[in-house]
């Protein structure tokens, strides 16, 4: 009751204390919840250490919950030795009392061959039943699987209904994702509507491909009017979270004084941080700021470079400015 307020004035230490009082005499519960406010720090200092401690003091007495808590602590290594062998181990005691959690978890280490073989249908098979317990990220997981037709038949009506599962329960990459086969049209009826609906939903919760899918929609109007400086600050909002193309893109806003003042100098600063992510349009663009001496000090061999980075991977724009470049270098000049 101390630890959620519930019929008396919240205080966590004094929650943390009478947990503790509880928890010295074999109170599994009261360990769990002692062992979650020192993962949290809620009551006491932060100690991934002895969060670990109470969880496996819970896990001894056949706390589900606990199992898969402390199970996850041995997969990530944290307040633990990092063991993918305990982690199987906890996590199958916890999926063995139906907790959902663990049958998802042991869905992700079969597929990763974590602490087991590779086992691709096992990994499906625990997937499947987290998901048919309204696991979100296990149906995430299921609808990716559908969509690649790994492990299971391709099929991208199967996928999007995984993923509209996913999604009302408000898993942001699975929103993303819906928000693709509502524009694609893929396993869905084409809809512009729902697809705002769903990038808007994942933009929300600081999806950064919505943001940015919602920057281009902006741009082009499609689904949405047309508003260059509403394009310019989605981009940004995915930027910040070093997504590339938006990184690109708002780089060709400040190019263009697109929703933003025009801005040579910040227009370099994010053609390099996409292109050093390997964004080829984006290494062409910045080659031509070196050229010109825009936002950036002069310099043929800087722009060579990254034209030449721009066109290893295909550039069409790159290659083309190559080729003329040769063909100057091979013109006679007359005098």
């Amino acid at each position: 009751m101390l630890e959620t307020g519930s019929g008396v004035k919240q205080s966590e230490k004094d929650a943390v204390r009478w947990l503790k009082k509880a928890a010295d005499q074999g109170n599994a519960s009261a360990q769990y919840s002692l062992g979650s406010m020192f993962q949290k720090g809620r009551g006491a200092t932060q100690s991934d250490v002895k969060a670990a401690q109470w969880f496996r003091k819970a896990a001894d007495q056949g706390h589900a919950t606990a199992q898969c808590t402390l199970g996850l602590k041995y997969s990530h290594g944290s307040g633990v030795t990092q063991s993918d062998t305990e982690a199987m181990k906890w996590l199958r005691k916890a999926a063995d009392q139906g907790e959902v959690d663990a049958l998802c978890s042991l869905g992700m280490h079969y597929m990763s061959g974590r602490g087991v073989a590779p086992n691709v249908a096992e990994g499906t098979r625990w997937y499947r039943k987290a998901a048919d317990h309204g696991n979100s990220g296990a149906q995430y997981n299921l609808a990716l699987l559908h969509e690649a037709g790994c492990g299971v038949a391709q099929s991208d009506k199967e996928a999007a209904r995984w993923y509209k599962m996913a999604a009302d329960q408000g898993h942001g990459m699975a929103q993303s994702n819906l928000g693709f086969k509502y524009a694609q049209g893929s396993g869905v009826a084409k809809s512009d509507v729902e697809m705002v609906k769903w990038w808007q939903k994942a933009a929300d919760q600081g999806i950064a491909e919505a943001q940015c899918n919602l920057g281009l929609l902006n741009l082009s109007g499609r689904g949405v009017p047309l508003n260059y400086a509403q394009a310019a600050q989605w981009f940004k909002k995915a930027a910040d979270q070093g997504h590339a193309l938006a990184q690109f893109n708002l780089g060709l806003s400040y190019v263009e004084g697109s929703g933003v003042e025009e801005n040579d100098a910040k227009a370099a600063q994010w053609f390099k941080k996409a292109a050093e992510q390997g964004h080829a349009e984006a290494q062409y663009h910045l080659g031509l700021l070196y050229e010109d001496g825009s936002g950036v000090t002069q310099s043929d061999k800087e722009a060579i470079r990254w034209i030449k980075m721009a066109a290893d991977q295909g550039c069409e724009d790159a290659l083309d400015y190559l080729d003329h470049e040769q063909l100057v270098e091979r013109c006679p000049r007359r005098s």
